[in-house]
């Protein structure tokens, strides 16, 4: 079985990543109706129920370690979103992937929780003791391009199209730290 972060060890003075909760949903509906999320994103999620739904899923993935799947919370408000993706739940590899609520944007939210997830996740002694976390964005997408960069992840390269992705993708990634 995949261990799973006890999350009072994922927090910041001002950020804090938690499992979604059902009483998330209707936050989670409103913050997803963002134009901006959803022209980088295929997730819809259009009322409570769909909403809630997603959320029963992240609890079922996060079992099998998987899928864990976080709100981050800025000042006691969920301000957008993260997750590692381990198919099959073991390996030395995983995949990250992020949004960050229109309210939220332009503060380093991303950049933060996505630094604070990796250097747990890359932890040997504390986290999932992985050796490579992988990033992947739309490459017309430079916002997210920054904060892969600001967080880590340098660009490795260019992605042709391929589904689910419509269009150019940039590969990112972040190892773990050789030991000193």
């Amino acid at each position: 079985m995949t261990r799973t972060p006890d999350t009072t060890a994922l927090r910041t003075a001002d950020l804090h990543l938690r499992p979604w909760e059902d009483a998330d949903a209707d936050t989670l509906t409103a913050l997803l109706a963002d134009p901006e999320i959803r022209r980088w994103s295929s997730r819809r999620i259009d009322d409570r129920d769909a909403a809630l739904h997603w959320i029963a899923t992240q609890r079922t993935n996060r079992a099998t370690g998987e899928l864990l799947s976080y709100a981050v919370l800025a000042d006691g408000l969920i301000a957008g979103h993260i997750a590692l993706k381990r198919p099959g739940g073991t390996g030395p590899t995983a995949e990250v992937g992020y949004w960050t609520a229109a309210p939220a944007r332009g503060r380093g939210l991303a950049t933060r929780a996505l630094t604070l997830l990796s250097t747990w996740a890359l932890s040997p002694a504390d986290g999932l003791a992985l050796t490579r976390l992988e990033l992947i964005h739309n490459a017309a997408n430079p916002a997210s391009c920054h904060v892969a960069r600001k967080a880590g992840f340098p660009l490795e390269s260019t992605l042709p199209p391929r589904p689910p992705h419509p269009a150019e993708g940039h590969l990112h990634a972040r190892t773990r730290p050789a030991p000193e």
